[in-house]
């Protein structure tokens, strides 16, 4: 299905991507860590807004 050329270039950009990725995930730690303090409770709102909407529809359609 792919040439070995092929195999060769995906297997090297995956390693490579994450590599970077990686790298660049450490140098930022520091700074994510200040920006998004609290986001979790925009994850739990969300949570329980789509919670309560799936117990709403299913009080309305029974």
């Amino acid at each position: 299905m792919f040439s070995s050329g092929q195999m060769i270039f995906a297997i090297f950009f995956v390693i490579a991507f994450s590599i970077i990725i990686t790298y660049m995930y450490r140098k930022d730690i520091k700074f994510l860590k200040n920006t998004y303090r609290g986001v979790h409770w925009v994850l739990i709102g969300f949570i329980v807004f789509f919670s309560l909407l799936l117990f709403l529809k299913k009080m309305v359609n029974d």
